[in-house]
């Protein structure tokens, strides 16, 4: 099926057309304002997990850099890799090539990443263990990663001017307790290690929390002085926690984290994502999330965009951005008909629909709905891209 037999002469023509990596309206990035709610001619778009295994400028970079700590360890190279969706596709954002787990070390714990992408840390397992690794540990980003100060201060400056924004992020204390307590990614079994531990020792994952909780703050302003303009807080593993658990285990890290960014740093737009898990599907916290008080919702594909806007409307978040939420796997396996059409409804839901809400019309960020599938074509990727582009707010249409 040929993309012609999908898709409109009039949107043809426009994702034929050569568009302009800057901004027309506005003194502050175009990324900034969709966060803040401020006008935006059209919505921005980026991918989380734009950076890595999809490109082949990437496995180009593999192999002479073979371990991922290597590639994100080192500024130049982790520079370059923030760069290379950039310069393909014409994002809005540049996102640090880094990881979560990236600050552990720091604290006392070091990781590992196998080539087959697996997490590999010594757990944390009893008081002793937290106290003689952890909390003895002084945490100083500056002294002990400063790598990721040079990194974001190469990519300030090659960002420089051309209204493009560069997000840096962090885990949230949940997420990253579940690595220090598993030791491992612990999806597999639904994190029983973690589940076992906050019934055996409750006081001593609190602990944990509430250090996490403190270091990770420090961590994501060491990112802003470095040159981040927005911070992306992933709690990636939320979901796999029932309500009650997640009301007790989640939501009051979170906003004690948020609520100390913004005290810090009230001028830096905060994204929230959580990945879609087991009971978290259907956007069954969406107004939890927007509760902590963060700026920008980073919705999975598992929610229609309308709905996600309308409940957050309905239940007072009306100020709050959306991003997302287009499906990973559709854009990795098209065709590209499909991958234009599903963007076009996405862009219409944000455009059309919630224009008669007002001021929301302008809280929209067009992302996935999860990290981009390694397999995705990078022609898939840049006909997304060139598809959110080519559609202005203005007129509703491309």
């Amino acid at each position: 099926m040929t993309i012609s037999s999908w898709v409109s002469p009039l949107l043809l023509v426009a994702l034929l057309t050569t568009i302009d990596y800057g901004n027309s309206v506005g003194n502050e990035p175009l990324l900034i304002r969709a966060a803040r709610g401020e006008p935006v001619e059209r919505a921005p778009v980026w991918m989380m997990r734009q950076a890595g295994r999809h490109m082949y400028a990437y496995r180009s970079l593999c192999q002479r850099f073979p371990t991922f700590r290597e590639r994100s360890e080192t500024p130049a190279v982790a520079a370059e890799v923030s760069l290379q969706p950039w310069r393909a596709y014409g994002v809005d954002g540049v996102i640090l090539f880094s990881d979560i787990l990236t600050p552990l070390p720091a604290m006392g714990l070091d990781f590992n990443v196998t080539e087959g992408g697996q997490i590999e840390i010594d757990p944390v397992t009893t008081r002793d263990n937290f106290e003689r690794r952890m909390l003895n540990t002084s945490f100083d980003p500056a002294k002990k990663l400063p790598f990721v100060a040079d990194t974001l201060k190469i990519l300030s400056e090659e960002l420089r001017g051309t209204g493009v924004t560069l997000l840096g992020f962090i885990g949230m204390p949940f997420t990253l307790a579940t690595y220090i307590l598993e030791g491992r990614t612990g999806t597999a079994d639904g994190f029983s290690r973690t589940r076992e531990m906050m019934e055996s020792d409750p006081n001593l994952v609190r602990d944990i929390l509430d250090f996490l909780t403190e270091r990770l703050v420090e961590y994501a302003q060491y990112q802003v002085e470095s040159g981040a303009q927005i911070i992306q807080l992933f709690d990636s593993w939320a979901g796999q926690l029932e309500p009650e658990l997640y009301d007790e285990w989640v939501v009051p890290y979170q906003k004690r984290v948020v609520r100390r960014l913004k005290r810090n740093m009230p001028h830096v737009p905060l994204i929230l994502y959580a990945a879609p898990m087991k009971y978290s599907t259907g956007g069954a916290y969406l107004e939890r999330m927007a509760q902590t008080g963060v700026d920008v919702v980073s919705i999975d594909h598992t929610i229609p965009l309308h709905e996600a806007r309308q409940r957050l409307d309905e239940a007072g978040f009306g100020h709050v951005t959306l991003q997302g939420n287009m499906s990973p796997s559709t854009l990795r396996d098209g065709p590209e008909g499909q991958i234009v059409e599903q963007t076009t409804c996405l862009m219409k839901s944000a455009i059309k629909e919630l224009r008669e809400m007002g001021p929301s019309c302008r809280r929209y960020i067009m992302n996935l709905g999860h990290g981009i599938d390694k397999d995705t074509p990078e022609s898939h990727a840049a006909l997304f891209v060139k598809t959110v582009r080519a559609f202005g707010l203005r007129d509703n249409s491309p």
